[in-house]
């Protein structure tokens, strides 16, 4: 009789050692549930674009849902504090602000992948405004396509200087050399109102 009743209370305490570490695992779940809810909370749109830039290349690239309508599948190739930099099938690569993005699809796996913690930025990195990127593009007098938010057609020509919320363009043919005798206009546009840069020369980023 006694021996039964060590069997007895030896299986209580073994259920309640497994009761108690059952409970253990589930309370340390818990908390690493809500540190990953935290650190989401604080993940950034180019946080996940900065992922997409190192994707596999045998995964499809993402499709991005422009604020002027344009849905174009294009590789990240870089990002910036308020920019990307897209690489779509055929000549030009483009520059668009976050603010234009209105949607990004993409693989259930990168999804996943561009959510994991980004990689430390550099203070160049920190530094490279849309502003600055359009600079280096005065400096190279690259021609340019400038697509404004509300449609229409782009504007071409070639970026003459670039403020801290602003362009100025002299706009000719996509082409053509800017030359005073190509130059039809010239247009201040802000950067609010843009909703893409495509550049006619090879990539300068």
């Amino acid at each position: 009789m006694l021996y039964s009743r060590r069997v007895r209370w030896d299986r209580f305490f073994d259920d309640l050692e497994d009761q108690l570490a059952s409970e253990w695992e589930a309370e340390r779940a818990a908390l690493d549930t809500e540190a990953e809810r935290l650190r989401l909370s604080r993940v950034e749109l180019r946080d996940r674009l900065t992922m997409l830039t190192s994707r596999e290349a045998t995964s499809d690239p993402p499709t991005f849902h422009l604020c002027d309508g344009t849905v174009i599948q294009a590789a990240a190739t870089a990002v910036g504090v308020d920019w990307a930099a897209l690489d779509p099938p055929g000549p030009g690569e483009m520059l668009v602000p976050l603010a234009s993005i209105e949607g990004v699809g993409m693989p259930h796996a990168d999804i996943l992948r561009s959510a994991r913690p980004a990689p430390e930025r550099s203070a160049l990195a920190e530094r490279m405004t849309f502003g600055f990127v359009l600079r280096g593009l005065v400096r190279r007098r690259v021609g340019v396509a400038v697509q404004l938010r509300r449609g229409g057609s782009p504007l071409t020509g070639t970026i003459d200087r670039a403020g801290a919320d602003h362009l100025d363009i002299a706009l000719h043919d996509a082409g053509a050399p800017r030359r005073s005798g190509h130059v039809t206009a010239f247009r201040v546009i802000p950067f609010s109102a843009i909703a893409w840069v495509r550049l006619e020369s090879p990539a300068v980023i």
